[in-house]
């Protein structure tokens, strides 16, 4: 049995190319970092219950977990916050949204477009933050952890940190636009 029922565009990740070829781009290049984002929120998982099992049932801690870990999870948020922007669906107040646009869908575009413009306000100044460090981190061939015991670098992680930023801010700015796209259409 096939659904006949129409789609609504503004539900859509990635839009179609001919429709937003900026927003096609950007929507594949944000579903491709989540799934990264994802594969590494499985890796990181099973590293973890290896050095569990390892440290307590076999006396063989895995090096550097905590240390990996810790790095690792910046860099899953990074991977994954463009395609939470695309999709509305980062950290908000719902029940506040849905009770605001039960009056006033208009306002709940405003308020959109305001959270949008200081997401990507804050993403910018990530990346004007990081990239020196990035920069720097790739240069000197820093690393972290324990030089003779284990090491690896830093410029990965913070390479991760520039991209998501950077395509975060994107990602807000694209949103803006679409939700002025929204506002017109509801005129």
């Amino acid at each position: 049995m096939s659904d006949d029922s129409p789609v609504d565009t503004e539900d859509q990740f990635v839009p179609a190319f001919a429709e937003s070829p900026l927003g096609a781009a950007l929507g594949s290049l944000a579903a491709a970092m989540s799934a990264v984002g994802t594969a590494a929120i499985g890796a990181l998982m099973l590293l973890i219950v290896a050095d569990v099992i390892g440290r307590n049932l076999l006396d063989l801690p895995i090096t550097g977990v905590s240390e990996i870990a810790a790095r690792t999870v910046v860099a899953i948020v990074f991977l994954q916050v463009p395609a939470a922007i695309l999709q509305r669906r980062l950290t908000r107040a719902d029940f506040l949204v849905r009770r605001i646009g039960r009056t006033s869908p208009a306002a709940v575009s405003v308020l959109e477009i305001l959270f949008c413009i200081t997401g990507a306000v804050v993403f910018a100044l990530v990346v004007w933050a990081s990239w020196p460090k990035f920069t720097s981190a790739w240069t000197t061939a820093e690393f972290f952890g324990v030089q003779g015991v284990w090491t690896i670098p830093t410029w990965p992680f913070r390479g991760i940190t520039v991209l998501g930023a950077a395509t975060a801010t994107l990602a807000a700015l694209y949103r803006v636009t679409r939700e002025f796209e929204t506002m017109k259409a509801a005129q």
